[in-house]
């Protein structure tokens, strides 16, 4: 996984509340199992002018010059309800997006984020709502800086704002770990474990020659 420490990059506002994730990625659009292959569907419904088409909505925030390499989106509440398909995560992820910073999130889709290299940071709706004022100024210059060590996002203009995140979920995006290289990380500890178990508990332990009948 693509390690995440300092970001700072265009933010688009996307301030709708309950984005669902057939919003973020349409199940027409998900024709691909694996994680490639879905940015051009990300937004389908709302990027393009027809249904099944590629024609640019020119009214579309990500459509737009000045939004050009947005990395980060600006979110309502509830971000990324609906269905639990991964496929919205992946499509955010592979169109470009390494931050969602919203008032709160679905609980699946936050966990996915994390699970995929994308910062979810929640910040109180007022907070959201400043932040897509003044990038909104002058998106290309207006950047948004997400530091994820200090779990703050900031602007040149000297918004500071600090949002919460469990120490296992930073760790796996600071150090670009899914959660079974985070759990590997205790490898010492759980082969410490099971020597002493194998030593007090053999009969369990099918590969133990003291198992075996003869």
């Amino acid at each position: 996984m693509e390690k995440f420490d300092t970001l700072t990059a265009v933010a688009a506002p996307l301030l709708r509340d309950n984005i669902d994730t057939d919003a973020i990625i349409p199940s027409r659009e998900m024709k691909s199992v694996s994680k490639t292959g879905l940015a051009a569907g990300l937004f389908a419904g709302w990027r393009y002018t027809a249904i099944g088409g590629r024609e640019p909505n020119p009214d579309f925030v990500l459509n737009q010059p000045a939004y050009a390499g947005t990395r980060i989106i600006l979110g309502g509440s509830n971000f990324g309800c609906g269905s639990s398909r991964e496929h919205a995560v992946w499509a955010l992820h592979e169109y470009g997006i390494r931050a969602v910073i919203a008032p709160s999130f679905a609980p699946i889709f936050f966990g996915n984020c994390i699970r995929n290299g994308i910062v979810p940071a929640r910040l109180p709706s007022d907070a959201v709502a400043a932040l897509a004022a003044w990038v909104e100024q002058d998106p290309a210059v207006h950047r948004i800086t997400v530091d994820l060590e200090a779990q703050r996002v900031t602007t040149a203009a000297g918004a500071s704002h600090r949002f919460e995140l469990d120490e296992e979920p930073k760790a796996m995006l600071l150090e670009g770990l899914d959660a079974i290289d985070l759990t590997l990380k205790q490898r010492a500890a759980i082969e410490a474990f099971r020597a002493r178990d194998r030593a007090a508990r053999p009969w369990i332990y099918l590969d133990d020659p003291r198992t075996v009948s003869t």
